[in-house]
């Protein structure tokens, strides 16, 4: 005969079982209501959820079952859910945010890890989107913890070509953001209906992109993108007011034209004494299927003119990142909500972008570098 499960072996499984949106164990979250286990071999598993309408019960009541049940001698698991207080949320919500209260933008603090990349460009059309979730889910496939802030409020595509069918969920005033190939993301497109148009000004979009860094949990993230709308406007000053130590990544293709507008928008780091971390020329070139030859559809020099003339203004090396060729997997990706780089990864343009995503990050963090507070005893 098998022997009756203990509840500290149940606890142990339970602790395996993580929240799919906070992305941390329930145990730590304090969703555990109760564990009774009967003499036959049934264990009764309580768990609180955060919200009634929590999008995650159905994943949450599985995902208990499955790890309850391999405990030796269960032969039977139900699962109870209840919600949540109101006392209860709060101090889940206090407890996420490392035991502040109040509202603050983790990104902003002093000793903060997260790398954060603002994607900017000159004008739109030149595939800035694109090359953004592109980075995201390079850095997540390489075991990064990212983010992806969709802060082109006009014009938000991110949610569409990470395919996010999700809503984010509200636990008080935190927002739970939705995941899509290991990539958290948030966009003003998740709170509007249907194809309903954004018409706000400055300090609207100022307050949305405050919350949306604010608000949302992202939890401990390596690297957060933020998708930049074209030009030097509200939006981009307000990431260098709320975020300053944010790096920009400018976007642009091999067109004079495309390049020297820019180039302006990389210059705006001269006023806000942000770093340029380098120039991604998208659309450099295109070869056709079943040959080696390169077209310059649009022109040739634009990435490395932009890189120079930033190089020459900011007194700081710019460097060119990489330049992305043209291909058709790239727009029937982002159509379909598949990035170019999971779905493609042996073509030149999604190596091109992984090198990017590389070079930008490098490997996954560790605890090499960070300051531990240890000092050393005296005997």
């Amino acid at each position: 005969m098998s022997s009756t499960p203990t509840t500290e072996q149940v606890n142990r499984a339970l602790a395996t079982v993580q929240d799919p949106e906070i992305r941390r164990p329930i145990t730590d979250l304090d969703m555990v209501k109760s564990v009774e286990i009967g003499g036959d071999g049934t264990v009764s598993v309580g768990i609180y959820l955060t919200v009634a309408g929590c999008p995650m019960r159905g994943r949450i009541e599985k995902d208990v079952t499955d790890a309850v049940s391999k405990v030796p001698g269960v032969a039977r698991v139900a699962v109870d859910l209840d919600v949540m207080s109101d006392e209860q949320r709060k101090a889940l919500q206090t407890k996420l945010r490392g035991g502040q209260a109040e509202k603050e933008i983790p990104f902003a603090r002093p000793n903060s890890l997260t790398r954060v990349f603002a994607v900017a460009s000159g004008k739109g059309g030149v595939g800035k989107s694109s090359v953004t979730v592109n980075l995201a889910a390079a850095m997540a496939e390489q075991g990064h913890k990212v983010g992806v802030v969709d802060a082109d409020i006009y014009g938000h595509s991110v949610p569409r070509m990470l395919g996010v069918s999700g809503h984010p969920t509200k636990v008080e005033d935190m927002i739970m953001p939705p995941t899509a190939h290991d990539i958290k993301v948030i966009s003003v497109g998740m709170f509007t209906q249907g194809n309903q148009p954004v018409v706000w000004r400055g300090p609207m979009l100022h307050r949305a992109l405050q919350q949306f860094l604010a608000d949302v949990f992202w939890g401990d993230l390596d690297v957060l993108l933020m998708d930049l709308p074209p030009g030097t406007g509200d939006i981009a000053i307000s990431v260098a007011q709320l975020l300053p130590s944010a790096e920009i990544l400018v976007v642009t293709t091999p067109q004079q034209a495309a390049a020297e507008v820019a180039e302006r928008a990389g210059a705006i780091s001269a006023q806000t004494h942000q770093r340029v971390a380098g120039v991604i020329e998208n659309m450099s070139y295109f070869v056709a299927p079943g040959t080696t030859d390169r077209t310059y559809l649009f022109g040739e020099g634009g990435g490395r003119a932009v890189a120079e003339g930033l190089t020459r203004a900011l007194g700081a090396d710019v460097p060119l990142l990489g330049q992305v060729p043209l291909d058709m997997g790239l727009r029937e990706g982002g159509d379909a909500g598949r990035p170019f780089v999971l779905s493609d990864p042996d073509t030149e343009a999604a190596q091109v972008l992984r090198k990017v995503a590389d070079e930008l990050v490098g490997k996954p963090r560790g605890l090499s570098g960070l300051q531990l507070g240890i000092t050393p005893a005296r005997r």
